[in-house]
């Protein structure tokens, strides 16, 4: 195996490793929500499906690759 084939491997590995550890690191700091909090969130703000989808941000990048959308 090469050099550059092997620093490519490693790389990869680490980002691979970094990607699950940031996914982790959301799941943990999410905080859990009880039925009742969540039907007063609901109640509060509404479900989703009631809001346009411009007025939402998708984060899927940033979750899966630390960079924020443009």
């Amino acid at each position: 195996m090469e050099a550059f084939e092997l620093k490519q491997l490693v790389k990869e590995s680490i980002r691979e490793v970094l990607r699950e550890e940031r996914l982790n690191l959301c799941q943990v700091l999410i905080p859990a929500v009880s039925d009742k909090e969540m039907q007063e969130i609901q109640e509060k703000l509404g479900v989703p499906t009631a809001h346009a989808e411009a007025e939402f941000v998708n984060l899927t990048d940033w979750v899966k690759h630390g960079t924020l959308p443009q």
